[in-house]
């Protein structure tokens, strides 16, 4: 997954700051009761600025009014664990982690802090998955920029501990850890990739980290047959999917055979290692074209992304992370047991970016607006309904109640 860099704009119009919450059809009986913090990053505010709003309707058409959010610096997310009433904001100006408590008016409230400096970090933030909760008393953060994992409690807000990762550290690379993280037994498997430093490209290499929740230990599995695997899903076999994203499609699309075509690895939760006998060019698995990405679907299924040029055409200078944020991506929904890939033309083509959130009846997927503009929810398992649209780029969703 990836961020938008088109910012076509440096001011936000009025027009989108009186937007207001509309309600229409598709309102659900069970979400009536049910809470939810939307954090968004308004990119295109100088300096950046993010807020956090409540909404009880993410599962109903309407947008979004930021009037009452609660601000904060730079790029925020807000993470915890779903129905338990607190929330843990971060931004990437800072290393410490605020948590906010819902009180008896549906407020938040600032409960406590910790910080992660003293582990030599500067900044939090990237994805909401980087921060996985085990329990009410453990939680761990996910920091590319050091190689490490931070344990901390959320309950006590303290640092526990730290597990270090610095056999994925690259002279001249980035280190970016998934968006996409999934959860087998007592098992956090977190996929890894690499960027250079400068330039336009991927690295061809592709990692998973397994971290055992019971000992806080992690286990490394590396893959040098292409890269930027950062999507994951769990097969029916039980074995875990892994797949070249989005961006590291859009790289490849943009400079050519230079960058390692996109593909599908396995890897076994059990040996904690990949299936060196497995290998499938995702390319090859919807019948040619650009193609990244694996979304977890229901029932043993997943959905592949595919460029379709004749609405989104990329020209001589496009940047790759304009075409894997843009318009123009297809859905191609894939049998994990058969690997059989079949066009869903009942949904429509959105942004290649995608992140999941889970609300009390459906998971969503965001669809990213032009120029970093907005955000739009779907329905993943109702033909793509769209639901709530926010302003700016909205990369973290948590049910509050």
């Amino acid at each position: 997954m990836t961020l938008p860099v088109a910012l076509v704009s440096r001011r936000l119009s009025a027009a989108l700051l009186s937007l207001s919450l509309l309600s229409a059809c598709g309102d659900s009986e069970d979400e009536a009761s049910s809470l939810y913090a939307v954090t968004t990053q308004l990119l295109a505010q100088d300096p950046t600025q993010s807020y956090v709003v409540l909404t009880t309707k993410a599962e109903q058409s309407g947008s979004l009014s930021l009037e009452g959010a609660i601000s904060v610096p730079g790029r925020a997310l807000g993470v915890g664990i779903a129905k338990t009433g607190s929330l843990y904001v971060v931004s990437d100006e800072s290393a410490t982690v605020t948590r906010y408590t819902l009180d008896d008016k549906d407020t938040l409230a600032q409960s406590g802090t910790v910080s992660f400096a003293a582990q030599g970090i500067s900044s939090l933030g990237e994805y909401q998955a980087n921060f996985q909760f085990i329990s009410e008393t453990k939680a761990y953060y996910f920091d590319g920029a050091t190689a490490q994992v931070v344990v901390w409690n959320p309950q006590a807000m303290s640092v526990t501990g730290t597990i270090a990762l610095s056999e994925l550290v690259i002279p001249d690379t980035v280190l970016a850890f998934s968006g996409a993280v999934v959860r087998v037994g007592q098992q956090v498997i977190m996929p890894v990739g690499w960027r250079p430093v400068s330039g336009v490209g991927i690295t061809r290499k592709a990692a998973v980290v397994s971290i055992d929740t019971a000992t806080d230990t992690a286990s490394i599995a590396t893959d040098e047959r292409c890269g930027y695997t950062h999507d994951a899903a769990v097969g029916p076999d039980g074995q875990v999917y892994v797949a070249t994203e989005a961006y590291g499609a859009a790289v490849r699309r943009v400079v050519g055979e230079d960058s390692p075509e996109p593909c599908l690895l396995r890897y076994d939760p059990r040996t904690r290692a990949f299936d060196t006998t497995f290998y499938r060019s995702l390319d090859s698995l919807v019948g040619g074209g650009t193609a990244g990405a694996l979304i977890p679907g229901p029932s043993g299924t997943a959905f592949i992304r595919v460029l379709d040029e004749t609405i989104a055409p990329v020209t001589e200078g496009t940047h790759p992370r304009t075409v894997a944020s843009g318009t123009g991506w297809q859905w191609w929904e894939l049998k994990l047991d058969t690997l059989v890939a079949t066009r869903r033309s009942d949904i429509a083509s959105t942004s290649g970016s995608v992140f999941l959130f889970e609300s009390e009846n459906h998971t969503l997927y965001t669809e990213f607006g032009a120029g970093a503009a907005s955000t739009t929810l779907h329905v993943l398992d109702d033909e793509g309904r769209s639901t709530l649209t926010t302003q700016g780029l909205s990369f973290s969703f948590l049910q509050l109640r």
